[in-house]
């Protein structure tokens, strides 16, 4: 799945070149790239299809690598279809987020990444007692406050969008859990879940009341 995405993103990034650049704002917009006004008249899908583009090389590089590294490991614990679903919610979440915070048009498969992240930081609360799991959640977690930070600072970053992302993939790990390293406490996967739904529900109405 992970090669799988990679390869829809580059192949997608090499037709917005084609169609005039993937930094023209006509291309971005005509692509689906999340644009506030849009999405508020009825273009939903646009909470979608931003995963899938990116703005520049230098933009789609740094988020393959990233995809590449993170996704093979959190494909490998969870499986094929849940790492699909946590990387896909994750996104729609992170999108979301942008939608009801941000009025900044948006693309990149960076809300995704974030939530593997979350998803990885959901692992380190349930298997603490893993080492491996431990060292992994803990240097993830410092990542993920060192990219916050920057984020804090760097112009032009969706930072609503990349909270929105972390969040959603540590809920949406809960609820679809990780039955190849062990169980999740029910209880929690349906706090999980509950919160996950009526968060997004809300954070999208609130956005079309904007």
């Amino acid at each position: 799945m992970t090669v799988g995405l990679i390869a829809i993103m580059v192949v997608v990034y090499l037709a917005m070149t084609v169609s005039g650049g993937s930094t023209n704002v006509n291309v971005l917009i005509t692509y689906g790239a999340k644009v506030n006004a849009l999405i508020q008249q009825g273009e939903w899908w646009r909470l979608v299809t931003p995963i899938f583009l990116h703005i520049g090389f230098t933009h789609i590089l740094m988020n393959m690598i990233t995809l590449y590294f993170v996704g093979i490991q959190i494909e490998a614990a969870f499986g094929h279809a849940r790492f699909l679903g946590i990387f896909l919610i994750s996104g729609i979440g992170g999108n979301i987020a942008s939608f009801c915070f941000s009025d900044s048009l948006s693309a990149g498969a960076s809300t995704a990444i974030f939530g593997l992240f979350g998803a990885f930081l959901m692992l380190g609360e349930s298997f603490w007692q893993n080492p491996n799991i431990r060292q992994l959640s803990q240097t993830f977690l410092g990542f993920v406050v060192m990219n916050i930070l920057f984020d804090l600072f760097a112009p032009g970053i969706d930072l609503a969008g990349h909270i929105g992302g972390l969040a959603a993939g540590f809920l949406v790990a809960y609820t679809l859990g990780v039955p190849r390293i062990g169980r999740v406490s029910t209880v929690k996967r349906i706090v999980a879940t509950v919160v996950l739904i009526v968060g997004l529900v809300w954070l999208y109405m609130s956005g079309l009341s904007r």
